[in-house]
């Protein structure tokens, strides 16, 4: 079996492995993401809500991926901004998506938008607003 490139970088870094993100699509400029419902993702113990750094993590690589197929090559990039409006909590026992769309690249900055959402992207969790650093370099694979 051939692991996907992109599923391979995006479990590279240890906080992404952590969470155990997923791949589920990619189109031209974009990329849906899954964070599976863990209990070591919960922030609030006491009304069981999502840690909202789980979210930024699922966010950011979001992003990165929907860059990754837009630019149509693994040139690295850095998380210049990412402002996240937080509309709802994420509520435990359900798995957790976001949709990334990379809307314009320079040479030198990549443009994204992101929703978060559970069963309905019309029902957001978040929707986040970042621009990316692009490199002229690999993005390293270990």
């Amino acid at each position: 079996m051939t692991i996907n490139p992109y599923l391979k970088k995006i479990n590279q870094t240890p906080h992404a492995n952590k969470l155990n993100l997923q791949l589920v699509s990619v189109k031209d400029t974009s990329a849906t993401l899954l964070l599976p419902f863990s209990e070591d993702i919960i922030g609030d113990p006491i009304n069981r809500l999502v840690h909202s750094g789980a979210v930024t993590t699922l966010v950011d690589t979001a992003c990165g991926v929907a860059i990754f197929q837009t630019q149509n090559n693994f040139r690295a990039m850095a998380t210049l901004d990412l402002r996240i409006d937080h509309m709802r909590p994420a509520s435990s026992g359900v798995d957790i998506y976001a949709y990334a769309d990379c809307y314009r690249l320079s040479h030198t900055i990549a443009f994204v938008r992101s929703t978060v959402y559970t069963t309905d992207m019309e029902q957001p969790i978040a929707t986040a607003l970042a621009t990316f650093m692009r490199s002229n370099k690999d993005f390293p694979v270990n």
